[in-house]
């Protein structure tokens, strides 16, 4: 499986991963809805499971991603600061939609 992050993704995650609750957790991507040929993705703080890939990505982050979930292959994370500050997770392998 794979998984991108851009270099302001990077900063964010790395951030998480210092804070206290995360103690002992990874990142990992989760698919929180579904549409036909594309779907919305979150992250989350948790630790692997039997179904997890662990994905080395070249940021020197370690990302989990379920193997069972087709749409989790691919995914990029990227952190924006404009036109409002937040994550977008996309994966342009399995299609995209605009809000």
């Amino acid at each position: 499986m794979n998984c991108k992050i851009n270099r302001n993704a990077a900063k964010q995650i790395k951030k998480m991963l210092e804070s206290e609750e995360a103690e002992g957790k990874m990142i990992r991507v989760i698919v929180t809805e579904m549409h036909g040929d594309h779907a919305h993705y979150d992250l989350a703080l948790d630790t692997p499971t039997e179904h997890d890939e662990i994905v080395k990505t070249d940021k020197d982050i370690d990302v989990l991603l379920d193997t069972r979930e087709e749409f989790l292959d691919g995914v990029w994370i990227q952190y924006f600061y404009v036109p409002q500050e937040g994550f977008v997770i996309t994966n342009s392998q399995k299609g995209h939609h605009h809000h």
